[in-house]
């Protein structure tokens, strides 16, 4: 279910009131009730690929099952990633396996290519594939007991606020509050949730969407504008990816906690990073804790040699590359991030103190590094990507920024600048000039009803899906 369509704003008050219709004492007959509409909301999109959520479901399930009891149980851990992953494998990655092979074969004369697939991916398929393996590899180190109830654990990992785009939640956050007893209704859960739920639709369709109308007409033919113009719609792009991806994160777990449960926090403001390790420390929270946990630690971490602790960041951030989709475009980007975090360890950057100016320079230089960055992610090819840079530094080329291309571009100013006071405050000033959070009523209300004005005045609706949607 797309949260910024109608069919959201319709389901979800009804889903809200037959959910809380459920006594708090039947607390399986609840679970039950989100399992089928999670599952029902899923097969909205393709009635075929609910199979695969099932199988990964079903197959991690047995594996954890098996592994408590196993007296080899690394044989069962593999056994159970590799059939849990092969959906993935197949759907996301064959193509982008085919076409490198065929490539490879071709540059010593053979001929090999086998018929790609045209079908779409499984939405959301890499975020609860990873979330069921992170289950299966905490029941491996003892760090979760393997979950008996079937229908508990299919819901941790098809729970329809996160299924699409994430967070990738912990099965040790998640599975107690389903076997708890929740209460009929918690009131102060609820207004903080909505109060998220109305932040995020801002930032989706204020922010990005906007901001998006901009940033497709440019860089999809870029050799038709200047430098300036493709540098300006990079820029814009790293707006709309934050306000996109933040905006879905905050209204998933908006809508846990008006359920009455609380999800992974995903966003803490990442743009003010002082460096590029530290920006992975507030972008895609739950990804990069993923990585860290069952890939960077169980090679080694930083508890060995530099050499190897430097190969152990390089290949998590090639995982999360490939992890983000099957294009050399995506490893590349992953590759860049792992690079900059390898030199900053390497300069011991971490320890560095510059006073304020000099953190604010870093924080400006890591805003640069990660935008030249996105340039990668957001290209379809490597060479498109690289035409890109190579117009935005070109001297030759007009100075001239197509701003009329941004339709209402006051809008457009008023949206990206309200998400950035609010971040600006969030970071650095969190117990002052508070709005939606403020003791006072009239200010509080004052706060909803802009934000609200703003989304029906200034909204893109009928807009693609969350960017995140397609990972």
């Amino acid at each position: 279910m797309i949260f910024n369509s109608f069919n959201f704003v319709v389901m979800f008050p009804l889903i809200f009131l037959l959910y809380y219709a459920i006594p708090a004492k039947y607390g399986k007959g609840r679970n039950i009730f989100l399992l089928l509409v999670s599952y029902l909301l899923y097969l909205q999109w393709k009635p075929v690929y609910a199979l695969i959520l099932l199988g990964v479901t079903a197959v991690t399930y047995c594996s954890a099952l098996l592994i408590e009891k196993a007296k080899r149980p690394k044989r069962i851990l593999v056994a159970g990633v590799l059939l849990a992953l092969l959906p993935l494998t197949f759907f996301k990655y064959f193509n982008f396996i085919n076409s490198s092979i065929s490539d490879a074969l071709s540059i010593v004369g053979l001929n090999f290519h086998l018929q790609g697939l045209n079908w779409a991916i499984p939405i959301g398929i890499s975020f609860f594939t990873f979330q069921a393996l992170g289950y299966l590899w905490d029941v491996y180190y003892k760090r979760q007991e393997a979950e008996r109830e079937f229908l508990t654990y299919a819901l941790f990992v098809s729970f329809f606020p996160s299924i699409l785009s994430g967070p990738i939640n912990k099965a040790s956050l998640i599975i107690p509050q389903l076997k708890s007893l929740r209460p009929y209704f918690d009131y102060s859960k609820a207004v903080e949730g909505l109060k998220m739920l109305l932040w995020g639709m801002f930032m989706k369709v204020v922010v990005a969407d906007r901001v998006s109308l901009y940033v497709d007409t440019v860089l999809s033919s870029y050799m038709n504008y200047t430098g300036t113009s493709c540098f300006v719609a990079s820029l814009l792009y790293t707006i709309q990816i934050y306000a996109d991806f933040a905006g879905y994160s905050l209204m998933a777990i908006g809508i846990g906690k008006v359920l009455g449960f609380e999800l992974t926090e995903n966003f803490r403001r990442p743009y003010f990073a002082v460096s590029v390790t530290d920006f992975w420390h507030r972008w895609h929270i739950s990804l990069s804790t993923w990585l860290k946990d069952y890939v960077y630690i169980p090679m080694g971490g930083s508890r060995c040699s530099k050499l190897r602790n430097y190969w152990n960041i390089f290949v998590t951030f090639l995982v999360s590359g490939i992890w983000h989709g099957a294009n050399w475009t995506f490893i590349v980007w992953g590759c860049m991030h792992g690079i900059c975090q390898i030199i900053e360890k390497m300069l011991d950057q971490q320890k560095c103190k510059y006073g304020r100016l000099g953190k604010t320079i870093k924080i400006v230089i890591t805003f640069l590094i990660v935008n030249f960055a996105w340039i990668f992610f957001r290209m379809p090819t490597l060479t498109d990507a690289c035409c890109v840079i190579t117009r935005i530094f070109n001297p030759s080329l007009p100075l001239t920024v197509y701003i009329d291309l941004i339709p209402n571009l006051p809008f457009t100013i008023i949206g990206v600048g309200t998400l950035l006071l609010k971040d600006v405050r969030d970071e650095y000033m969190p117990n002052r000039f508070a709005l939606m959070n403020n003791p006072s009523k009239y200010i509080r209300w004052a706060a909803y009803v802009f934000v609200f004005v703003m989304i029906m005045i200034t909204g893109v609706f009928g807009a693609d899906q969350f960017i995140y949607a397609n990972f």
